[in-house]
């Protein structure tokens, strides 16, 4: 092995460690919610911190490594790695987000009981875990299968949207709590977003075909 394709080695080795960082305060910030975890809460931002640096690092590496990339596919690896580590960073976002209104949420009593979002978290979940495998093993089938993922979703947001907006409606006392939930709902929306966009740069990597804004069958 190369010294360069050691250190591209070690670049994809930083996004999976990342990957992995971002899992992980998915995880915390949803323990936050359901279990009213302050701590999990506080890890979190920790993880946060850690997202944001790695972002930095890998865009610095890569910058280094693209004047040395003789290969189209070594080009694309840089290219998609800088853009997987910004998703990755953005999910950590989202996860600070859900931490943040657990918090509120833990000074009240429960509004309803949690059966969407923990369903939300686990679907947005298992996107970003297929799709970040399928980045490392070349399984384009996998990536693909990610994509129309996000719409099972995008519908259990509308839905979750729809049934506090009624609370609201119905009872002004609900309007805050109601609020902080929409705000989780929308941040695990974009959560399964990102896994989606992390999909489609694998297909790209490993086919050299842009599948981004394509139209949507017909149904």
């Amino acid at each position: 092995m190369t010294h360069f394709d050691a250190e591209l080695a070690a670049l994809q080795q930083r996004l999976v460690d990342l990957a992995g960082v971002a899992q992980t305060a998915l995880d915390d910030a949803m323990k936050a919610l359901v279990d009213r975890d302050l701590a999990a809460a506080a890890r979190v931002a920790v993880a946060e911190d850690l997202l944001d640096r790695g972002e930095k690092e890998i865009d610095e590496q890569a910058v280094q490594l693209f004047t040395h990339a003789p290969l189209a596919s070594q080009l694309r690896l840089l290219v998609v790695a800088t853009k997987i580590s910004h998703d990755l960073e953005r999910i950590g976002d989202e996860a600070t987000t859900i931490a943040r209104r657990a918090r509120e949420l833990a000074t009240e009593p429960p509004l309803k009981p949690f059966v969407d979002l923990p369903r939300m978290k686990e679907l947005a979940q298992g996107m970003l875990r297929d799709a970040l495998e399928a980045f490392v093993s070349g399984d384009m089938a996998k990536a693909r299968g990610v994509i129309p993922r996000d719409l099972e979703v995008d519908l259990l947001n509308r839905q979750l949207h729809r049934e506090l907006a009624g609370f609201m409606a119905e009872s002004p006392a609900t309007i805050t709590r109601s609020l902080h939930l929409m705000t989780v709902s929308k941040a695990l929306e974009r959560i399964a977003d990102h896994a989606k966009n992390i999909a489609e740069d694998t297909v790209y990597l490993h086919e050299a075909t842009d599948i981004r804004h394509l139209p949507k069958p017909a149904r």
